[in-house]
């Protein structure tokens, strides 16, 4: 209306100064993996608490003063609250795995970029596996005292809300996020005003507001668009996760990558290494580039060896398609006036971006930026990283696709956060206490074969009847959503069944996941379920992206599929899956099924959140089922075959999944003894938990990325900026010589047998002679590049051995010789190659330069 102005105040809850207490923990996210807390914030009004999603903030904020009252004097929850407080100070105090480990790097800063995270239902700005991933990251990292901090952005209306028509069709819906609900804390300046920060846009700079979540002792910061210094549109840049056009997504990626920087710049947090969770963050390499130019007055090529030192990168997508990519034109039109202040002209920072630099047609992809930008990079289980190794592969042309220096770390999941409160306090009877300090000990999670069978059966049983009582609460709300007959409404009370075998699946709904794969057989699904004897049913519960509709056709199919009068009873899709939604499922389902096209399945991580709760997998050999599956901890679906003929592929594999099912999993799990136990069942359970829950946590990734990636990078990065970035610059002077020289390295000569039989035990002699040019022996690494060779004539498996210099200098170059130990029989072969050398580099391949010989 013109002419009015609205005037905001704040209204906050009066808590009597004895429970202040509850308002400390409360926006401390830690309470939401500590059962304990929960189980205080659930105390304070149980129903309300369900209601809020289970939000203390929204919880505290609509509790009738009266029964703060009540609570003043209840001596019992006084205690509770006082014990809970006590424990969260301790957790913030005690001693940390990172402290003991790595007491030198104690000062050093990691920042984790990540366009989502997912820490608890109550704080919506994740959308699925990337973003719990990331929460659970997070969880870890202050588990073991990671000096790490998190940074993403504040979506106003998060991801969307999902609910289903009357077709079975997906629609979405974005509500609001009430940031005065949310466990948010603005950052505050020197003057207590709102930190500010800006990124350049065409014609314009946009202001973002910086927020902060306490998640254990790891903050998260937050970037807000939406404030009154920015024009309406500008405002939505942060409205929703993943929504909008190519130019709403360089526009928010704009915003994690250079805004984070700048924010944490602001704050006077600068961070030593930073980690690109997926290429949506690769912007930070060049914000970080920028300020080393601007303020230390470095040339750009420095500035990138000083960069890409302490930088790491995580990437998630093995499909091409699916890394984010944008054309040229709108690189130079959103970062041109900042490519000038980088030094770089337009081909320069194409060549960033692009397997081809001066191919015009092949658009600006931020995982390629990510690659050239990082020291370290990897892919999520060990499957997904041969397949990144494969694809990647061009970037360095000269190298076989086994050794492109793309690694893997094998996700987790946050054990504490998705255990059903009983298991965990099976747990604690059984195991002890210090499964929740130490859950990679295999030597604390053998002793789940002390817990009696039938104790560990009731308590995963309860699990499940929780399980199917939540389905049919939902099931019905759905319902009387869609407006349907009283009739039906009543009749979901009788969906499911509380004894039966329940088999969940619950992810993002894409066509390469197959969520309809069972039905393809629709008799024999209908036997399947409906047996007399064993009966099986199906929760199926997941959002598609709302631009795929091949996914949303997916949904549709499996919706359709449950409102069959067959299928009704036995089968059920649960509406707009969250956080919440996924306990219930992890901790209730007996089975876990997962039958993506291998090996599409990067890693996925909802069939390790059922292994501490008793859950069993069923999966097709991809992703973390590789390393996972020992035969007799889950089972397997086929052998780890890749297909080319899709139908086929889809016919063999839903077969092959109803006859596990039909012929092993339900005989098992209805196979009882006299007191109803069903042993087998529940071996195969004890098995999963041993072998499982102490490898595939976060914990257990955490220390890897801290061993592998941050500390290592951490100190390279100290190498190469100590003593005036004398470092960086020498090794970009290196680098520029290396490039313009190295084509005069040539392999001249090389002496072995050859048709001599070597034997078990011995050895076989090599000799080369390398001309190399400008260069001295110490600058290079001439290695046999060696191992058993294929069917085709090449080295499947290739190992490298370095050659030593022998001091022998002539006019066909320098000899450098060794010999390789014949420690079994085969047909074997070998190559030489040389490589540049620099104590500064992270790995020999970096540069890309290779000559054979």
């Amino acid at each position: 209306m013109p002419g009015r102005s609205v005037r905001p105040f704040t209204v906050l809850p009066c808590l009597p100064d004895r429970l202040k207490p509850l308002q400390t923990l409360a926006y401390n996210l830690w309470w939401c993996w500590n059962a304990d807390a929960v189980a205080l914030f659930r105390r304070v009004n149980p129903d309300l608490f369900e209601a809020l999603d289970h939000s203390p903030i929204r919880l505290l904020g609509a509790t009738d003063q009266s029964r703060y009252e009540q609570l003043v004097e209840d001596d019992g929850f006084l205690a509770h609250m006082d014990r809970v407080a006590a424990a969260l100070d301790h957790y913030l105090k005690a001693p940390t795995w990172f402290q003991e480990t790595f007491a030198a790097e104690a000062g050093e800063r990691v920042a984790y970029f990540s366009a989502e995270f997912g820490i608890h239902e109550s704080v919506p700005v994740y959308s699925g596996g990337l973003g719990v991933l990331a929460g659970d990251h997070l969880k870890s990292a202050s588990d073991l005292g990671i000096p790490l901090v998190g940074i993403s952005l504040m979506y106003r209306e998060g991801y969307f809300r999902q609910y289903l028509n009357v077709d079975g069709w997906q629609q979405e819906r974005y509500p609001e996020n009430d940031f005065f609900t949310l466990p948010l804390v603005p950052e505050l300046d020197a003057h207590n005003k709102p930190v500010i920060v800006t990124v350049p846009l065409p014609g314009r700079e946009l202001a973002l507001r910086v927020w902060h979540i306490q998640v254990g002792r790891v903050p998260l910061f937050l970037l807000d668009a939406n404030i009154p210094q920015n024009a309406p549109a500008d405002r939505a840049i942060s409205s929703q996760l993943y929504g909008g056009d190519l130019h709403t997504r360089i526009q928010q990626e704009i915003v994690l990558g250079i805004g984070g920087i700048r924010a944490l710049k602001a704050l006077g947090r600068m961070p030593t290494v930073c980690h690109m969770n997926e290429g949506h963050a690769a912007f930070t390499g060049l914000e970080r580039i920028r300020l080393l130019i601007e303020e230390q007055k470095l040339d750009f090529a420095s500035a990138l060896e000083a960069v890409k030192a302490g930088t790491c990168f995580t990437t998630h997508t093995p499909v091409p398609a699916g890394n984010d990519a944008f054309p040229m034109h709108m690189m130079e039109q959103y970062l041109g006036d900042y490519m000038a202040k980088l030094g770089v002209d337009r081909a320069a920072m194409a060549a960033l971006g692009r397997h081809q630099p001066t191919n015009e047609a092949e658009l600006f992809s931020m995982t390629v930026l990510a690659l050239k930008l990082a020291n370290v990079s990897n892919g999520v289980s060990a499957l997904h990283g041969s397949v990144s190794r494969k694809m990647w592969k061009d970037l360095w042309p000269e190298l076989p696709a086994a050794e492109v220096p793309i690694t893997s770390i094998t996700n987790g999941v946050h054990t504490q956060s998705w255990l059903a409160p009983e298991m965990a306090q099976l747990y604690d009877r059984y195991l002890g206490i210090q499964w929740e300090a130490r859950p990679t000990d295999f030597a604390i999670w053998k002793r789940v074969e002390q817990i009696p069978d039938g104790e560990l059966w009731r308590t995963h049983e309860r699990s499940r009847e929780r399980l199917v009582a939540m389905a049919r609460m939902r099931l019905k709300a759905q319902l009387k959503r869609r407006g349907s007959p009283p009739s039906e409404v009543d009749g979901a009370d009788e969906v499911l069944d509380p004894d039966a075998l329940t088999i969940g699946f619950a992810r993002r709904f894409a066509t390469y996941k197959r969520g309809d794969l069972a039905f393809r057989n629709f008799e024999r699904i209908v036997n399947l379920l409906n047996h007399k004897d064993r009966p099986v049913q199906l929760i199926f519960a997941g959002k598609a992206h709302p631009q795929d509709r091949g996914g949303k056709e997916l949904i549709q199919r499996v919706v359709q599929q449950s409102r069959k009068p067959d299928l009704r009873k036995r089968v059920v899709f649960i509406e707009d899956y969250d956080m919440n939604v996924a306990r219930y499922l992890v901790q209730g389902c007996d089975v876990w099924l997962n039958n993506p096209r291998r090996p599409l399945e990067a890693s996925g991580t909802s069939g390790m959140k059922v292994c501490g709760n008793g859950g069993l997998n069923l999966s097709i050999l991809d992703g973390w089922w590789v390393e996972g599956y020992d035969g007799d901890n889950g089972w397997a679906i086929g052998a780890g075959e890749e297909y080319t003929d899709l139908a086929y592929q889809d016919e063999v594999e839903s077969r092959a999944l109803l006859d596990l099912i039909e012929q092993d999993i339900a005989p098992t799990f209805y196979k009882r003894d006299a007191g109803g136990l069903p042993r087998e069942w529940i071996r195969r359970m004890k098995r999963s938990i041993m072998t499982l829950v102490p490898v595939f946590n976060t914990n257990r990734m955490v220390e890897e990325y801290a061993e592998r990636c941050y500390v290592p990078s951490a100190r390279r990065a100290a190498a190469l900026t100590g003593d005036g970035l004398n470092g960086a610059k020498e090794l970009a002077g290196w680098r520029r010589r290396v490039t313009a020289d190295w084509h005069q390295v040539r392999v001249t000569a090389v002496d072995a047998p050859t048709n001599e039989l070597m034997r078990v035990g011995g050895t076989f002699p090599v000799k080369v002679r390398v001309l190399l040019g400008p260069f001295k022996p110490d600058d290079v690494e001439v290695q046999l590049c060696h191992g058993v060779l294929d069917a085709m004539g090449d080295l499947a498996e290739p190992q490298a051995l370095a050659l030593a210099p022998t001091g022998d200098t002539n006019g066909d170059g320098t000899a450098f010789a060794g010999a390789l130990p014949c420690r079994t029989s085969g047909q074997f072969g070998f190559s030489v190659r040389v490589l540049p050398k620099h104590a500064n580099l992270p790995h020999l391949f970096e540069t890309a330069l290779v000559t054979w010989g």
